[in-house]
């Protein structure tokens, strides 16, 4: 079933068509098909192995598929660079916070909004004035972020300095940054606590609750029962399984592959 009707209706913001990813003689991805509708929590899930980074990375741009089309609002994207689809509305986060040590988390979340702006961040003190506009607005918008994360009290600490929770939800902000229409994140409670996961469960679903669109990977199958609107199951590159979570439960094939282990 192509996700009910659309969820009735709404128009599809992301879909796969037969993407197939090879390295060597392994298939990463075998035919693989889905559609992501807006504003939704659609969780990627399945063994060790089984294509997930490898799926958020061809939907970034960093793999190029061998076979297939990937679209982004009916436009295919397949062939662009990372930096083409990241204007496009397309940003991620990967399983070890890629993070710039040698500047403060407010920096780190105005660097995010490069996309979307005219100059870079930095620019304003050679450019002014038009661009010292541009810098208060990139400013104002990372302080807001960083007030939804819980991270304005360390706003000119050095990521090294943070936990690794709080690392996460750093990255998180960046990625948010660029005010991006899918937002993909990788595994982002691997490493946290039982307290941790639930407060960043907390506001991922924040999130979903303001417009966001979401593409998550992730191990932790409590957090995933809990938040997600939908459910791709993969095994070996290949879909075995889609659908409501409630749905994949008691769907004997994902229960053998995966959630029964």
């Amino acid at each position: 079933m192509m996700r009910e009707a659309t969820l009735q209706g709404k128009q599809e913001i992301l879909e796969t068509r037969e993407v197939t990813l090879r390295f060597g003689g392994l298939e990463a991805l075998n035919g693989l098909s889905f559609s992501v509708t807006p504003h939704q929590i659609v969780s990627v899930i399945g063994p060790n192995g089984a294509g997930k980074t490898t799926l958020l990375n061809a939907i970034t741009g960093i793999y190029s598929p061998h076979g297939g089309e990937i679209f982004f609002h009916g436009t295919p994207i397949s062939r662009l660079k990372p930096f083409q689809i990241a204007a496009l509305g397309i940003n991620r986060t990967f399983q070890q916070a890629q993070l710039f040590s040698n500047m403060s988390v407010l920096q780190n979340v105005m660097v995010g909004m490069h996309p979307k702006t005219k100059a870079g961040f930095l620019s304003g003190a050679l450019h002014p004035p038009a661009e010292r506009r541009e810098e208060k607005k990139i400013r104002e918008r990372a302080e807001s972020l960083l007030e939804f994360f819980g991270l304005v009290p360390k706003a000119d600490w050095t990521p090294g300095h943070l936990s690794i929770a709080e690392q996460k939800r750093l990255e998180i902000s960046r990625a948010m940054a660029s005010e991006p229409e899918l937002l993909l994140l990788d595994e982002p409670v691997a490493g946290l606590n039982i307290r941790e996961t639930e407060a960043l469960g907390e506001l991922i679903i924040r999130l979903k609750e303001q417009g966001q669109t979401i593409i998550l990977v992730e191990h932790n199958m409590h957090l995933v029962m809990g938040i997600s609107d939908w459910l791709i199951v993969l095994h070996h590159g290949s879909k075995i399984g889609e659908g409501r979570p409630e749905e994949m439960q008691k769907d004997s094939q994902v229960v053998e592959a995966y959630l029964g282990r």
